[in-house]
């Protein structure tokens, strides 16, 4: 049997970890989406894509976020992190269970973490934006409950047939 672990992410060893699932996920989205690559690059410039991932650790800064690392046999295969969007909101982001980590219920054990985090942080929604084309992501936020929303007004147009937004409570 597989030995799960979900964990807060604290350390510079976690935090690079993140890092580099941040960067599979990008990856994995290129290879699997390749018709998508320019709306990809679009979300996910790259300069602009490296600044946020190395501010992880404070965008993310306990107690308005978190972010939590999933290991498979000690090797981190998943992540998940939030932070504050407005009171009593808060936004996820970044969920990703690498291909190794498929097929144990990281992607939902993940989730079912962070809510938890969620509500102990004060929280009373969780609300996300994601692409239109992961289809799998969505069917899993639908199973956990969340449920369409508007995009923002200041959603820029040029996403705006890409990208959609999903929301619960906590």
């Amino acid at each position: 049997m597989p030995q799960i672990d979900i964990h807060l992410a604290e350390t510079d060893d976690d935090h690079a970890a993140i890092r580099a699932l941040c960067h599979d996920w990008v990856d994995w989205q290129l290879r699997t989406f390749p018709d998508k690559h320019d709306k990809i690059l679009t979300v996910f410039e790259p300069v602009q894509y490296a600044a946020t991932l190395a501010a992880l650790p404070q965008i993310h800064a306990r107690p308005k976020g978190a972010i939590l690392l999933a290991r498979l046999d000690g090797a981190p295969v998943g992540c998940v992190m939030y932070h504050d969007w407005e009171p009593g909101v808060a936004e996820v982001k970044r969920l990703f269970v690498a291909e190794a980590g498929r097929g144990h219920g990281l992607g939902r054990a993940l989730l079912t973490a962070m809510l938890e985090a969620m509500k102990s942080d004060g929280y009373a929604i969780a609300r996300f934006s994601s692409a239109r084309f992961l289809t799998h992501a969505r069917a899993l936020y639908e199973a956990m409950g969340f449920q369409d929303i508007p995009q923002p007004p200041d959603f820029p147009d040029a996403l705006r047939d890409t990208v959609y937004f999903m929301e619960r409570p906590i």
